[in-house]
């Protein structure tokens, strides 16, 4: 929702402990979000067919749609009879003020989503993404019972978790993956430094937005993984999970953590080209050409 004048025009100073203000929003949009839906959507760009476990209330009807038109499989989507869906609900002003409320909904019950109870014959990898706190536990546990590798990704999530809880997941994962604020979070919440981190997991990697992102391997220097040229940068809504799917699609096919991380730069650059977390639209083959444009080589 968009408000074409300042919230600080209806707010008076003095009176905040007694706030009753409507704001006028001629402009609304509802876009399809959420972290795991916008993994599943940027994977399924890159050619892979994702298999997205999550929650979904009695209003996500048009969502599953949605999927079933893009050809992404909703056999893991669980329905919550008595939830709505979660959802953002943001409103900024002309200055680009936000107010936001969340409503976590069917997300709450994620847990009664178990890996366990379904069939996971070639999965490769998983990540375990915000969601319900009980259901990212049991998740992340289920995939260490079933030798299934996982990403730990804990970004909004992060702060619902105890520093035992966390350490717990980092010591089941096979990486973690945060952004530069989440990485000082995570080390302050944990009192684990970075290079402790990296001594327990196969890699760490921390997105840095227009600075790339930084890749920590055991006994290994850092890799930088610049960010790619973009024509204008409109919404960085999503972008982190753009470049989750194509680190996930290099690290599903064999490929260089560095080329991975590069696969997953190039998807963050398309992303932020677009307003909302699902509208840009980019083929294989353009994906392809522009990969080789920035980095100078095919990585298919």
């Amino acid at each position: 929702m968009t408000n074409p004048d300042s919230f600080s025009d209806a707010l008076l100073p003095g009176q905040l402990d007694k706030i009753n203000v409507c704001f006028l929003v001629p402009e609304l949009k509802r876009e399809f979000g959420g972290t795991g839906g916008n993994i599943a959507y940027n994977l399924k760009l890159l050619g892979e067919d994702p298999l997205l476990m999550a929650t979904i209330g009695v209003d996500g009807t048009p969502y599953l749609d949605y999927f079933a038109e893009l050809g992404i499989s909703t056999q893991y989507i669980k329905t919550i009879e008595k939830s709505f869906t979660a959802q953002c609900f943001a409103t900024s002003d002309k200055n680009n003020n936000q107010i936001m409320s969340f409503h976590p909904g069917a997300m709450v019950f994620s847990h009664e989503n178990r890996i366990s109870d379904l069939a996971t014959d070639g999965i490769q990898l998983a990540i375990v993404s915000p969601d319900g706190k009980n259901g990212m536990i049991a998740h992340a546990e289920d995939c260490a019972k079933m030798g299934i590798p996982f990403i730990f990704d804990p970004g909004q999530g992060l702060m619902m978790f105890s520093r035992e809880e966390l350490c717990h997941f980092i010591d089941l994962a096979s990486y973690v993956i945060v952004n530069d604020y989440e990485s000082e979070v995570l080390s302050i919440n944990t009192g684990l430094s970075a290079k402790e981190i990296t001594a327990k997991v196969d890699a760490y990697i921390t997105t840095l937005g227009e600075r790339g992102a930084r890749i920590h391997q055991k006994g290994q220097e850092t890799m930088n993984i610049p960010r790619i040229t973009v024509s204008q940068a409109m919404d960085p809504t999503g972008c982190g999970d753009a470049f989750r799917a194509g680190l996930i699609y290099g690290l599903t096919h064999g490929l260089s953590l560095e080329t991975s991380g590069q696969i997953g730069s190039l998807m963050g650059g398309i992303k932020i080209e677009q307003m909302g977390g699902q509208n840009h639209r980019p083929t294989t083959q353009e994906i392809d050409d522009r990969f080789e444009k920035e980095f100078g080589y095919r990585f298919r």
